[in-house]
């Protein structure tokens, strides 16, 4: 039986790289694009637009859809994120704000939404970050893009907890340091790895997923991450 697979934020990046993936496995794929793609739709994949995960009617209507469609969901992926850089003392609130609606009452929303969708079997991956990390915050500074990843790497722990009842598994994803639009003016100096060799991570991440593995924060290269 075909797989079906949905990708929340394809338009670009990871995600895009996910869902091309995703389709050279020989899987359906639903791509939520912010715009549109008409790349990916050239690849085969079913592309929706206008899908803005901060929003409440824009959420439900994709749902509708694709409840209309009977679809039913053995692979999301929400990889819908924006980074801000700041440091303490030039704090904009309003960004934080910002990114807290997107990095983690996107996810949220989203999966809320989609969960009707889902069934026993099915697996969902939240990218966050380990920026988020309690554990690996060695340095401190990016307030709002730390916070808004701590708090959705709590989001999936408690839709672990929730949907593992009905035998679903929930994972977090660190992409690792990925060359992308969103990374570009990201400070320091690291060996980048390109959206194609962190999509095949990321799928193998779900691959492996398990209830065992369930709930737990997991590294494109296969590393578990302290929370």
């Amino acid at each position: 039986m075909m797989i079906t697979t949905v990708v929340i934020g394809a338009d670009r990046g990871i995600a895009n790289s996910i869902a091309r993936q995703s389709l050279e496995r020989g899987e359906r794929v639903i791509a939520a694009c912010l715009a549109g793609n008409d790349a990916l739709a050239e690849a085969g994949a079913e592309v929706h637009g206008n899908v803005d995960v901060t929003s409440g009617p824009a959420i439900d209507t994709f749902a509708a859809q694709l409840s209309a469609q009977n679809v039913s969901i053995d692979r999301l992926f929400h990889v819908a994120g924006v980074l801000g850089l700041d440091e303490f003392g030039t704090i904009d609130y309003d960004d934080v704000r910002r990114q807290f609606e997107i990095n983690t009452l996107g996810p949220l929303r989203t999966i809320e939404a989609l969960a009707p969708l889902l069934h026993e079997g099915s697996k969902v991956g939240v990218l966050t970050s380990r920026v988020g990390s309690l554990g690996d915050n060695g340095s401190g500074g990016m307030y709002a893009y730390r916070v808004s990843k701590a708090a959705a790497n709590m989001v999936v722990l408690n839709l672990h907890h929730d949907l593992s009842k009905r035998g679903i598994h929930v994972l977090a994803l660190h992409p690792g340091m990925v060359a992308t639009e969103l990374t570009k003016d990201y400070p320091g100096d690291f060996d980048y790895i390109t959206p194609d060799v962190a999509a095949a991570g990321l799928i193998a991440d779900l691959d492996g997923l398990t209830a065992q593995t369930s709930g737990r924060f997991q590294h494109s290269n296969g590393e578990f991450l302290p929370w």
